[in-house]
């Protein structure tokens, strides 16, 4: 049996390739083409039209890499396939080959055909070459075919690698030669029942494939299909055809089995908002897939489409007017289905609180407002692993359901859930569903269908999940091909039903079928990708001091307009949000686009800096006068140096001499420095490493006996596949401690004198000034670098003498734990791991911090030296290391290279709280500026574990103050909100700001109880 399988499989095959494939169309006809070179950046359709154009002969190159060449396309159906006239079962249709490779749908060639009145029709690509002939688009009256077709030259970044620097990531390096030849443009004739034909085949020669050639099922298909073989004549496939759908008949009409599994087929098309392309040419990536998928809904009624990121829709919105509108239309009729809620697929790992809460309320009052819809789920299918903020999140902003599709990427433990409920820091649940599938671009293929009924971990309880399908990236999404597998699997033997849906459909399916799903509780850490963490440390820069910036403008520009009457600058606050929440995307944060992207990246922030510094400083200027005393401004939610928390107060003096003056060691000439204030005492070896830090109050010594913190470690940082995405645990194993410091030194800066210590390694430097605040428990060490390493990863060591079984690290509103054992493969596999401004060791009475200002990567393991002696440990500590650069060759061979400053604090005798309050503090350094007087805060809250993250104005223009406060260390609290401003009726909302309830009062006062990790919005009326 299993040799006639074989037999017949390599024969159709071959029948369906040499054949079959190529009688769809019975004739085509040629017709003329002119092309016009852009020369630069795209061009809007009028521009084009109006260009001249000169003879392009099929064969002909064209584009050089990242350039755009329109054709026009001129020429007549002949008349007899024209409609009214053409043989039954038949119809005319452009066909299109831009000369398209084998790199696969959307990483190469795309085209988008246009009318001559500036329609879009719809795109050409690899699978989905085909243009309709219709009156009214490219075919006129009297059968004449006009059109233009945008062809865009991307070209194929990878090019079959993930790890071989590229010249093709940036317009600069690509070159100039044409990287494309036009293959076709002419009319063919389609054969449907030939098209049938092949879709019937296609589906049961999957099925032979799948099945058990021994099954009975299996027998029944196979020899239908060698039936067909026998009827359908080479010679005559369009005169034998439907005598081979008539073979076929009785294999397709046979029901699937009661218990078979339930696939809803979602219509999807998953478009990276820039990777291996910059965000410009993702404009036209949206473009070109909605088109097409508007022309599928055109010939069938059942498609469904899912569609997240606002922001696309917004790109659309600006600049293919026309086509946003009939985008509307198919939303009205629920059949483009908006998802999500987000403003991007973001990165989870790396954005700061605020920032993933925006996310959700951008994407979702976008949605709202400019499309009438509120999407109920979050769909995230591709980013690089989900902090456990997100359950709470979601159902704050009024989402019951997550989708994600990565997790299946782990490389080392299997996800135990398809369908299950997954709780955050705080106890939020949402239902979660992680298709069995195990990709978010499938063609629903036999093989793809048996996967997913295969790998359904939920059997005997439950038994639907979802498949989104559909050429992602700019592939053109799903197609008519697709859609003729789902009809011929939606009731079939040997196959799990399929049926045509949306996801809010399949989601209150799996819900009613299962009823007690069970629970993950925490972070879903992908074991994978882990570089992501530290790639493009700039872009990484970028973000975190726009995120805090942005929380500046806000406060000061909300305090302006309530004490001062000053405008509210909100319409340039919401375009910055935008831009900073595009950069957010998971591929541009974690550092995973080509050059051009990140280059991009870095021109955007410094332009968000420029403008959020204009922002604070005319707010502050109405604020504090023209004066000339000095005030000191304090956005931090915790009071320091006197400054009440968000507020500012007059000095009596200028502020100088902050920090203690390093002084020589006692032990010895060249012996190191001390740094000692009334909480610590700091000592620092000859070589700039801090070989003791001693808390003064306990006597504890936070630095591992024998051991050297402030320890610079370089690593060979050669992953196995993905490289600037992937840190493999094996770069472990080959570490090199930069012991050499070139010089020690005292130097006098802004802040006062501090130590200063200068490396040498390889074709990089390092300096690094080490200082320590007169009254405070943190030394804090800058760290500039001057990069030029190749595939090499820094890392920044601090042994620590604590004993903990448990690092603490911050996310987004709040923080998790994690073991710093290996006990269990899961523990294994998170060998690195993000943070967000501190990490947190301790045992029981003692407890040290380490903060920064824009690093992500860390990992944080238990550490032991054994003396040699009846197998006790002679020092047992935690090692705490922050991952500082990366030097990846692919996709951006220059990644990373070049001068970076980079901060971090050793907290010595620090609990929980002072590592919030110290990263608090670290990333909004207070500002000194000049005037007549201080700023009372508009808010102040009574007990320090609940933070105020956020004071802003209301998204609807209403001059309401929104606070948003939130529980920080995991243990419930009781709080008054005193609000430093005449107010009316004080409102709990949710994310977006819509009421959910009274807030508790005393007097003017606030008063909240919030829970563990809690996060509360309220709204305040003015």
């Amino acid at each position: 049996m299993h040799d006639t399988t074989v037999r017949t499989t390599m024969r159709l095959e071959r029948f369906v390739r040499d054949w079959l494939e190529g009688a769809v169309h019975r004739d085509r006809r040629p017709l003329e083409v002119a092309s016009w070179t852009v020369g630069g950046e795209p061009v809007p359709f009028a521009e084009a039209a109006r260009a001249t154009y000169e003879p392009h002969a099929i064969g002909a190159p064209w584009g050089r890499p990242w350039d755009t060449v329109w054709f026009r396309v001129t020429g007549e159906v002949p008349p007899e396939w024209r409609p009214g006239s053409a043989p039954a079962g038949t119809r005319a249709e452009l066909v299109v080959d831009l000369g398209f490779t084998g790199a696969g749908p959307g990483f190469q060639a795309e085209g988008t055909a246009w009318t001559t009145d500036g329609r879009i029709i719809k795109a050409v690509e690899p699978r989905n070459q085909h243009v309709p002939l219709a009156p009214g688009g490219a075919l006129g009256a009297d059968g004449t075919v006009d059109l233009f077709v945008e062809a865009a030259a991307n070209p194929d970044v990878p090019n079959g690698a993930w790890t071989r620097p590229t010249p093709m990531g940036a317009w600069d390096t690509a070159g100039d030669a044409p990287i494309y030849s036009l293959r076709t443009m002419h009319v063919a004739l389609v054969d449907e029942t030939v098209a049938e034909l092949l879709a019937d085949v296609r589906t049961l020669s999957g099925l032979v494939r799948v099945l058990p050639p021994a099954s009975p099922r299996g027998a029944q298909v196979l020899r239908a299909l060698e039936d067909m073989l026998d009827v359908v004549d080479p010679d005559d496939i369009a005169g034998t055809a439907a005598a081979g759908r008539a073979a076929l008949a009785d294999a397709l009409a046979a029901p699937a089995t009661p218990s078979a599994h339930r696939v809803h087929a979602v219509g999807h098309a998953h478009i990276d908002s820039a990777w291996l392309w910059p965000t410009r040419e993702t404009v036209r990536k949206c473009a070109r897939t909605f088109s097409n998928v508007l022309s599928l809904m055109d010939e069938d009624p059942d498609v469904r489409f899912a569609c997240s990121s606002a922001q696309q829709y917004a790109w659309v919105q600006e600049h293919y007017p026309e086509l946003f509108e009939r985008i509307r239309e198919r939303v009205r009729e629920g059949r483009f289905v908006p998802v999500g809620g987000m403003w991007v697929e973001s990165d989870t790992n790396l954005p700061g609180s605020e920032a993933l809460a925006r996310q959700l309320v951008a994407g979702k009052r976008y949605f709202i407002d400019e499309l009438g819809v509120e999407p109920r789920e979050v769909w995230l299918p591709d980013s690089f692993g989900y902090t456990a903020a997100m359950p709470q999140l979601a159902r704050l902003a009024g989402s019951e359901n997550f989708l994600t599709q990565k997790i299946s990427w782990n490389d080392t433990n299997t996800m135990p859930h398809h369908t299950f409920w997954w709780e955050g820091i705080d106890g939020s649940r949402v239902f979660t569903h992680f298709p069995p599938v195990d990709t978010y671009n499938s063609d629903l293929s036999a093989e793809e269908l048996e996967r997913a009924e295969r790998q359904y971990a939920e059997k005997g309880r439950a038994n639907t999940s979802l498949a989104p399908f559909g050429y992602g990236d700019g592939g053109g999404g799903p197609t008519r091909e697709m859609v003729a597998q789902a009809r011929r699997t939606a009731d079939l033997e040997g196959s799990p039903r399929v049926e045509l849906s949306d996801s809010q459909s399949f989601f209150d399916a799996a819900r009613a079928e299962y009823a007690a799903p069970p629970t993950w509780v925490g972070e879903m850490y992908l074991e994978y990708h882990r570089g992501t963490y530290t790639s493009q440390a700039r872009t990484k820069r970028g973000n975190r001091r726009s995120e805090h910036l942005l929380r500046e403008a806000e406060l000061w520009a909300t305090t302006a307009a309530v004490r001062c009457g000053t405008p509210y600058p909100a319409e340039r606050l919401q375009r910055i949000w935008r831009t900073v929440l595009l950069q957010q995307f998971h591929d541009i944060l974690p550092g995973s686009s080509i050059a051009w992207v990140h280059r991009e990246a870095e021109r955007n922030y410094a332009e968000v800096a420029r403008e959020l510094e204009e922002i604070v400083a005319t707010s502050l200027r109405a604020l504090v006068g023209d004066g000339d005393a000095t005030v000191a401004v304090n956005s931090a939610p915790f009071a320091r140096d006197g400054v009440t928390g968000v507020g500012a107060r007059v000095l009596d003096g200028p502020r100088r001499g902050t920090t203690v003056a390093p002084v020589p060691a006692a032990t010895g000439p060249g012996d190191g420095w001390v740094l000692e204030n009334d909480v610590v005492r700091v000592v620092v070896d000859a070589s700039g490493h801090v070989v003791s830090a001693v808390d003064r109050a306990t006597g504890r010594e936070a630095v591992l006996p024998g051991a050297r913190a402030n320890l610079l470690q370089l690593h060979r940082d050669i992953p196995n596949e993905w490289e600037a995405w992937d840190i493999d645990e094996h770069h472990r194993r080959t570490t090199t401690d930069l012991d050499a410091a070139a010089k020690v030194e005292v130097v006098d800066g802004p802040a006062g004198p501090s130590l200063r210590v200068l490396r040498e390694f390889g074709s990089s430097r390092v300096e690094q000034d080490l200082e320590l605040p007169t009254d405070g428990r943190a030394l804090r060490i800058t760290t500039r670098v001057d990069w030029h390493e190749r595939q090499k990863l820094l890392k920044l060591a601090f042994p620590l003498d604590v004993r903990a079984e448990r690092a603490t690290s911050e996310i987004q509103f709040g923080h998790v734990h994690r073991p710093t054992h290996v006990n269990t493969s899961w523990d294994h596999a998170r060998f690195e791991t993000v943070a967000h401004r501190w990490v947190h060791v301790a045992e029981p009475g003692f407890g040290v911090a380490v903060t920064n200002d824009s690093t992500y990567g860390h990992d944080i393991t238990a550490t032991r030296v054994d003396d040699g002696r009846d197998g006790r440990d002679s020092a047992t500590g935690t090692t705490v290391r922050l991952s500082l650069l990366r030097a990846p060759m692919f996709p951006d061979p220059d990644a990373d290279q070049g001068e970076h400053e980079l901060r971090c604090e050793l907290v010595v005798g620090a609990g929980i709280d002072d590592a919030i309050r110290h990263g608090y503090a670290l990333n909004l350094p207070e500002r000194v500026v000049t005037g007549e007087r201080g700023v009372e805060p508009l808010v102040t809250v009574d007990d320090d574990a609940v933070v105020v993250e956020a004071v802003k104005l209301a998204e609807d223009g209403s001059g309401d103050v929104v606070l948003r406060l939130y529980e920080s260390r995991g243990g419930r609290a009781r709080a008054r909100v005193a609000l430093g401003f005449a107010h009316g009726d004080v409102e709990v909302t949710d994310l977006l700001e819509r009421p959910v309830g009274a807030a508790e009062r005393d007097g003017d006062d606030v008063v909240v109880d919030l829970t563990g990790f809690q996060v509360l919005t309220l709204r305040v009326r003015r």
